[in-house]
């Protein structure tokens, strides 16, 4: 009876210091970075700007994205 009330009693100081010990961090990811590929190559996409779908002069898709930016756009026709 001694030795099943010691057993209890070192679990039970053996749980609550095992739970203090862990400690959770918290990590902070940075946000993903867009990507357009365009017809020079696949590049980064400039803050502020957006990726959309390009075209060929008669209107058609042309396959390739358009990096638009409050300039203008950038690699290709929009």
């Amino acid at each position: 009876m001694k030795t099943i009330v010691l057993a209890l009693a070192a679990l039970a100081i053996a749980a609550p210091a095992e739970a203090a010990s862990k400690k959770k961090t918290k990590r902070a990811y940075a946000p993903q970075q867009q990507i357009a590929c365009t017809e020079v190559g696949c590049l980064p996409v400039p803050r502020g700007c957006y990726p959309t779908g390009g075209k060929t002069w008669d209107g058609l898709p042309s396959g390739f994205d358009v990096m638009v930016c409050p300039g203008g756009t950038m690699y290709g026709r929009r």
